[in-house]
């Protein structure tokens, strides 16, 4: 679509017609026709009243066309995306074979309930870079940071149980993390709310029994390169039964809250859906995303068109006489 830059411009257009209103008025009494171009064209003959009219009609469009050019008009492309500096987010979702068991809500696995929880808040992290790591007995980059939301959340929705074996290496997974984020060159020291933060959100039922880190030293090593780890404990809270406690009796609550401490994060338990609902608004108040998509639209100058129109208007103008017009 065609859009002009400095419309106001356009104000200008009738200048040349207020100043011939202005001579005419101020014609002398009892002439019965006045042509305030008459000195300028030295004559009063029929051949000169005709090229008197073609050198204001030349000169009108002479005029128009300045103004065109000066008023900047732009041809606009479609839309396009800016990308936006905001937090680097990692979300890392255990995969073992614990997060098949259907104890959060209904028959819905504790995977699925978190597939369905964490898409809807990583399709609301506008602004930011969003990446996700499956982790079991071994971590791996299921989607690398983007700011391709849809993306990730078709990358979490895609995953299964047990597809990263069936132990927990919490501590790799954060290992992989700091690798991914690129820790050590670019997230030192970014540890309050500025551009670029870098945050790791850990998901798990369970405790760490595989990889070759040990979680603790992971998050030594994390607080030492400036990123925040916020972890997260799923599964039904234990409660006594007819055969024994029913709930999640494998997770180990003490070293999450040790990673979140030591990382200046925070701890949260998700015992369902509608609790791990709360814990990712309260991660999304704690961390808020940059903000809405932005977008701009490329624009190609034309105002070229009537100032080169304009010039080769202007040899034809100056040969009746249109420079000396006023």
């Amino acid at each position: 679509m065609i859009h002009f830059a400095w419309p106001w411009l356009a104000l200008l257009a009738p200048l040349p017609w207020l100043h011939y209103r202005l001579r005419s008025a101020a014609a002398p009494r009892g002439a019965a026709l006045f042509l305030p171009f008459l000195a300028a064209i030295g004559t009063t003959s029929d051949r000169a009243a005709h090229r008197s009219r073609r050198a204001q009609l030349l000169f009108a469009a002479l005029w128009l066309l300045l103004v065109a050019a000066a008023a900047r008009p732009q041809w606009l492309g479609d839309p396009l995306p800016v990308p936006t500096t905001g937090r680097k987010l990692l979300l890392a979702v255990d995969v073992s074979g614990s997060m098949a068991t259907p104890d959060m809500e209904g028959s819905a696995t504790r995977l699925q309930v978190v597939q369905q929880v964490a898409g809807r808040f990583i399709e609301g992290r506008h602004g930011d870079q969003v990446g996700l790591i499956l982790f079991g007995t071994q971590p791996y980059l299921q989607a690398p940071l983007t700011p391709d939301l849809a993306t990730v959340h078709r990358f979490l929705d895609e995953a299964v149980v047990g597809v990263a074996g069936p132990e927990t290496a919490i501590g790799d997974a954060i290992g992989l993390a700091l690798k991914k984020l690129g820790a050590s060159a670019s997230t030192v020291r970014e540890r309050h709310d500025g551009p670029g933060q870098a945050v790791l959100i850990l998901l798990t039922d369970g405790e760490s029994n595989a990889g070759a880190m040990p979680p603790l030293e992971a998050a030594r090593l994390a607080a030492q390169t400036g990123l925040r780890i916020y972890t997260i404990g799923v599964g039904a809270i234990p409660q006594p039964g007819f055969f024994g406690t029913q709930g999640n009796t494998d997770l180990d609550e003490d070293t999450l809250k040790a990673i979140a401490k030591t990382t200046g994060g925070e701890y949260f338990r998700a015992a369902d859906a509608e609790t791990l609902q709360d814990v990712y608004q309260r991660i999304d108040r704690l961390e808020p995303a940059a903000g809405r998509d932005q977008w701009f639209r490329p624009a190609d100058e034309w105002f070229g068109f009537p100032l080169g129109a304009a010039l080769l208007l202007s040899v034809p103008a100056a040969c009746v006489g249109a420079g000396r017009w006023i």
